[in-house]
């Protein structure tokens, strides 16, 4: 029983676990100081405002797990409500515009994957520069300009709850999604190739798992998702315009990392990215209940980011130096 213990204890100091205590604690103060923080209209809200990061969380935390990183994100989301606008201003039909932006998102993913997988480029580097590349796009295509009215039943589908529910219709999708994604990283052959190519390149390579192209495949959903979200934030907001999600791939990152998803890869549960991003939210919404700036949101948001980065390296090295020392001449 005794030997038992830190094991037990050991499952308890988890970061997935340590960041959904801390998800619990957050909500429960929020109740006990603000009124107004459980009302199913605020809930409704705070939900609503993470539709767009939850979604893009996801394949963000596949990529993550297989040691990469994509950066454009919020570009694409951009970009996408961009064309969203324009082609709607020109008389388009919605039902054709949508799968159209969506499709132009996974060309956007897929251009990053080529560059990483087939020029070996760190995804880092490319993801920076795409950022920029895409951004500039959503200017060449809509301007300065902002394009509004859309049809008001799918405007609805962006912005009403589930009924009986506070849940956005974005939300639930995102729930559902996340189902799928957690099975597919957690209990089936993929997620285990992409811990081992998180983990160890090469040795996933030698052990005959397509490294390559399922990285690239990766992107493309990325980009595909991070569309889908353009189309979300374009209707939720009810305005189309090219600087739209500008900074969302900060608190995406944030969320990743503050659930635990290691950056170097390899490592990370999707229950704990869940966590982090209603985390996330439920800060966001709390310093917005409090009139705190825009601003201040921003430094929270980055101050976050450095805790989940910094706090997992340092319990390791607590962890490494509470390790006793091996005597000479034993096996590893």
């Amino acid at each position: 029983m005794a030997a038992d213990l830190p094991r037990t204890v050991s499952r308890f100091l988890r970061w997935d676990v340590l960041i959904t205590a801390l998800l619990v604690a957050v909500f429960l103060g929020g109740a006990a100081t603000s009124p107004d923080f459980t009302g199913a209209g605020n809930l409704s809200f705070a939900l609503g405002d993470l539709g767009e990061i939850a979604l893009i969380a996801l394949a963000m935390t596949l990529l993550v797990v297989a040691a990469e990183v994509d950066l454009s994100v919020a570009s694409v989301l951009g970009m996408s409500s961009a064309l969203l606008g324009a082609l709607w201003d020109a008389g388009w039909a919605i039902e054709t515009i949508i799968p159209l932006v969506v499709a132009v998102g996974a060309v956007c993913g897929l251009v990053n994957g080529l560059l990483v997988t087939r020029l070996g480029l760190p995804s880092l580097a490319v993801t920076i520069g795409t950022l920029a590349l895409y951004r500039g796009l959503a200017y060449v295509i809509l301007g300065d300009r902002a394009v509004a009215e859309f049809p008001q039943q799918y405007v609805s589908l962006a912005v009403d709850t589930v009924p009986g529910t506070p849940i956005p219709y974005p939300v639930a999708i995102f729930v559902v999604l996340a189902v799928i994604t957690g099975v597919v990283l957690h209990a089936t052959g993929l997620g285990r190739a992409l811990f081992a190519i998180g983990a160890q390149r090469d040795a996933a390579f030698f052990a005959g798992i397509r490294v390559n192209r399922i990285k690239l495949v990766l992107f493309v959903v990325a980009g595909t998702v991070a569309a889908f979200a353009g189309v979300v934030y374009t209707l939720r907001y009810g305005s189309a315009r090219a600087d739209n999600g500008l900074g969302i791939e900060l608190a995406v990152i944030a969320a990743v990392l503050l659930g635990g998803v290691d950056f170097d890869g390899g490592k990370g549960t999707l229950a704990g990215v869940v966590a982090g991003v209603l985390l996330i939210g439920i800060v966001r919404n709390l310093l917005m209940l409090g009139d705190v700036a825009t601003e201040i949101q921003s430094i929270v948001t980055g101050l976050l980011l450095i805790i989940s980065v910094l706090t997992p390296r340092l319990m390791a090295v607590v962890r490494e130096r509470r390790r006793p020392p091996r005597l000479e001449g034993t096996a590893p």
